[in-house]
């Protein structure tokens, strides 16, 4: 009887613990997304050439890309409440339409900024490489729900949202290389941007085969009790 409950809590702690932790990973996003759209925004929001420097030319590219990217950081946290899709579907297909329509224009405003780009090429590379990533998660996330696949659609939106939050991970990553006093150097930045959505699906990627074997893991002594009882009687 005992081990019976201590199977049926387990597995219930395990989801509250999950719970907890996905929602204090959500509010840090929330609140750093926050921070990193008032400072940028901030920057941007009088049309003085000395505060856009090298974007002057491109401001309308710059915010093309910043208007759509904006959308994308705002509206995505929204798509991962855990009772939202479900209370309200209509609302959530709606809403992930706008999110990808956000995306869409800031991929049109980065495709400008990077063809009008003085920068060296790996830089550039780079910068179309995450573009590339960005488009490439959702196409995938699409096709799975089309499919009726929930769980692969879900995962798939969970990179592409990291993804979205490339830019404020690039700027956490340069500010610590500032930090160290080591010199930005276009190879650097170039690294820097790979680094910026590239770390962030990895550890997405350990965390999700982690979160899997523990689901797994509690099933198998319950399975070699359930095996094992009629032998034992």
């Amino acid at each position: 009887m005992g081990h019976a409950i201590q199977d049926v809590v387990s597995p219930i702690r395990m989801r509250l613990a999950q719970r907890i932790g996905w929602a204090i990973v959500w509010l840090a996003l929330a609140a750093i997304s926050i921070n990193f759209l008032l400072t940028v925004h901030g920057k941007y929001s009088h049309l003085d050439p000395s505060a856009y420097t090298m974007f002057w030319s491109r401001r309308g590219w710059l915010w093309t890309h910043l208007g759509g990217g904006a959308l994308t950081v705002v509206l995505g946290p929204l798509q991962f409440l855990t009772r939202w899709p479900r209370a309200f579907p209509r609302l959530h297909r709606w809403t992930g339409r706008i999110y990808m329509v956000g995306m869409l224009i800031a991929c049109a405003g980065a495709t400008g900024l990077i063809a009008t780009s003085p920068a060296p090429f790996e830089i550039r590379s780079a910068f179309a490489a995450t573009a590339l990533t960005w488009l490439t998660t959702a196409l995938v996330a699409l096709i799975a729900i089309h499919r009726g696949r929930v769980a692969p659609h879900r995962n798939w939106m969970t990179r592409n949202y990291l993804v979205t939050l490339s830019p404020i991970t690039f700027r956490i990553l340069l500010q610590a290389l500032i930090a160290l006093e080591l010199p930005p150097s276009p190879t650097t930045i170039a690294i820097l941007l790979w680094l910026s959505w590239l770390l962030p699906l990895l550890v997405y990627e350990g965390a999700y085969r982690i979160v899997d074997l523990l689901r797994v893991s509690p099933a198998h002594p319950a399975r070699m009790g359930a095996r094992s009882s009629p032998a034992s009687t």
